[in-house]
């Protein structure tokens, strides 16, 4: 070990390099005192969890229905809302008939006692052709939170060179939708897109008010691409969350390849109470939406009657409300 006692002569070159080293050092303190207040300043302004939390089925998997029979269907499982989507494809709502359509489909909603509080687009600007129209009617309509679109990273930018050209659009989004009252969301999504690795998000989100623009977490993505780490993001990201997805998957493995298998909650490996206890530290709220991904709501046998296809799927729903809530009850979240 290297190392100088009080008394050991020291050369006056020795003296003027570890004068260097500690002024070299100050700016670093400074600039990671500055990094951590501005994180606490956007971490004071994430709302306290307030009322109980309504769980939306997102409505993808039932888009074949219309807006007043998933609505029934969703009732009588249970839940307290609906996630529409209102976008391009597999949508209850087109972007082009949002004023015509989503009040519709919002009555409908509520007609069975159904909230609205959330709904799912592909947008991914302020400036494009329905946008603005899309998002006032569904401020005006009572919606507070709605999940953005998708992104991929620009190869010949790479990934710091993607991030510079998406952050005006993005805080110009977040102005936006602070201006309607509205919270837009991008979902951590598994794969190679922008948000899968949850830290990106960060980078993306940092300098943005969380009331206009944050994070819809999604805690089965969120375990695909960080295994044991997942903790480190959320809590890092826990400024810009106001609402998340729930589902799970296991991992089908073979030599040299694992493949994502999507499963009802609680038969995969989406550690879910050590999720709702730091979800219960960091005192996230707000709306959840259920995705159902797994057969028969996707890729149902060939053999399955219409009727049979709806009477496996409302037990399946039932079943995973009733997972979630016991989850949710075991670490005190209401």
């Amino acid at each position: 070990m290297n190392s100088v006692s009080p008394h050991t002569p020291v050369s006056r070159r020795d003296f003027v390099s570890r004068l260097a080293l500690a002024g070299a050092a100050l700016p670093l303190v400074g600039a990671t005192s500055s990094a951590v207040a501005a994180e606490k300043k956007m971490a004071s302004a994430a709302p306290a969890s307030t009322g109980p939390t309504t769980i939306h089925v997102f409505s993808k998997p039932l888009h074949m229905f219309s807006p007043a029979e998933t609505a029934k269907i969703i009732k009588e499982c249970g839940y307290g809302g609906i996630d529409y989507t209102v976008r391009k494809a597999q949508a209850h709502v087109l972007p082009e008939k949002v004023t015509e359509d989503l009040p519709r489909a919002i009555d409908a909603a509520r007609a069975a006692g159904l909230k609205v509080e959330m709904i799912t687009t592909d947008i991914v600007s302020a400036r494009e052709p329905h946008t603005e129209t899309l998002l006032k009617t569904a401020a005006k309509l009572g919606v507070k939170f709605y999940r953005l679109g998708n992104w991929n990273y620009d190869a010949k930018l790479g990934v710091l060179g993607t991030f510079e050209k998406l952050q005006p659009a993005l805080k110009e989004l977040g102005a936006l939708n602070l201006s309607l009252g509205l919270h837009g969301a991008i979902q951590n999504h598994a794969g190679t897109r922008i948000g899968s690795a949850l830290w990106d998000l960060h980078h993306l989100l940092k300098d943005i008010d969380p009331r206009g623009l944050g994070v819809q977490y999604d805690i089965r993505h969120a375990t695909v691409e960080g295994g044991q780490s997942w903790p480190l993001p959320l809590r890092l990201l826990a400024p810009w969350i106001r609402c998340s997805d729930i589902k799970d998957f296991k991992w089908i493995q073979s030599p040299g390849k694992a493949v994502i298998d999507n499963v009802p909650l609680g038969e995969g490996i989406v550690p879910f109470d050590a999720y709702f206890k730091l979800v219960k530290e960091l005192g996230l709220g707000g709306p959840i939406s259920v995705h159902l991904e797994y057969p028969p709501f996707e890729r149902p046998a060939a053999t399955l009657s219409a009727a049979d296809r709806v009477t496996q799927m409302k037990a399946l729903m039932k079943k995973d409300l009733a997972v979630l809530k016991g989850h949710m009850a075991k670490n005190q979240i209401s």
